[in-house]
C-alpha cells in the first residue's frame, strides 16, 4: 500500500561542496544520512513531501546534479520552494528541467491516494520577533498562492483529505496563528507540514492536532534526516 511521508531542508551542495556543519556535528556527511534512510525506508509507490531548501546551488543549471540525484532514489516526490532555493527561478522553467518522479508545485495542487496536496513557500508571519514592514508584501503574496493552490482542488468529497506544505513555521515563536493557519482552516485541511528551523531553538515548534489540522515539523535534522511517516492509509 503506498504510503505518504515527508521531509524538508536538504540542503544539497548544489555542486558548490557547500557543507551544514556549520549548524553542528550532527550534519556532517549529512546527505549521504538522508540517502541511507530514505533508500531503507521509501517505496517505489510511495509519495515523498519535500518541503523546501533543497539545493544550495544559485542557477537553475547548477541544481540539476541535486535534482537527478534526488529523482534517483525511491518514490515520487513533490517538492516546493524554500528561502535559500536561489535556483527556483519560474516554475515553468524548473518544470521543464525536472527529472522523471520529481513534481514542483506552485499555485496548484496534486491528488495521490486520498490526498490532495497543496502548498507554498510561506513567509515570516506578524508577531515573529524578526516581521518587519517590507516583510508584508511577500507574506501577503504567500498567502494568496496559497489559496490558489487550496482553490485548485476540486470539491472534497468523502474520504479526501488536504495536506499543506509550508516551508517557513505557520506560527510565530510564541505558538501565536497567522494568516495560513485561517486559510488552511477555511479550506478544511487536514494536515500540514513544514521546515525551516534549526539548530538548538529556543521556542518548541507548533506539532500535533490543533483545531482539527494535524502538523508536523519535518526539518530534516530534527527527523534525523530520515522522512517522516504522515500516512499509510487509503480512509479518511
Amino acid at each position: 500500500m503506498p504510503r505518504l511521508y515527508a521531509i524538508a531542508d536538504l540542503h544539497l551542495p548544489g555542486g558548490f561542496n557547500k557543507t551544514m556543519d556549520l549548524f553542528g556535528d550532527k550534519w556532517v556527511d549529512h546527505v549521504a544520512k538522508i540517502e541511507e534512510n530514505w533508500r531503507r525506508k521509501i517505496k517505489d509507490d510511495d509519495l515523498v513531501l519535500i518541503a523546501g531548501d533543497i539545493s544550495w546551488a544559485m542557477k537553475l543549471n547548477e541544481a540539476k546534479e541535486d535534482l537527478v540525484k534526488i529523482s534517483s532514489w525511491p518514490g515520487t516526490k513533490i517538492m516546493i520552494r524554500g528561502n535559500h532555493d536561489y535556483w527556483w527561478q519560474g516554475i515553468g522553467k524548473v518544470r521543464k528541467i525536472l527529472p522523471e518522479g520529481l513534481l514542483a508545485l506552485q499555485n496548484d495542487s496534486y491528488r495521490f491516494q486520498n490526498w490532495f496536496i497543496c502548498g507554498t513557500r510561506g513567509w515570516k508571519t506578524p508577531g515573529s520577533y524578526d516581521f518587519k514592514p517590507e516583510d508584508e508584501r511577500i507574506y501577503l503574496r504567500e498567502l494568496e498562492r496559497l489559496k490558489l493552490s487550496l482553490q485548485s482542488r476540486p470539491p472534497l468529497e468523502k474520504d479526501l483529505k488536504t495536506i499543506v506544505m509550508l516551508h517557513y513555521p505557520p506560527f510565530t515563536e510564541q505558538g501565536g496563528a497567522s494568516g495560513f493557519v485561517d486559510l488552511m482552516q477555511d479550506y478544511r485541511v487536514s494536515a500540514c507540514v513544514y521546515g525551516h528551523l534549526h539548530g538548538r531553538l529556543t521556542f518548541r515548534p507548533v506539532q500535533g492536532l490543533v483545531e482539527k489540522i494535524s502538523y508536523h515539523f519535518v526539518a530534516c535534522d530534527h527527523l534525523n534526516f530520515s522522512p517522516l511517516l504522515i500516512d499509510n492509509s487509503k480512509g479518511g
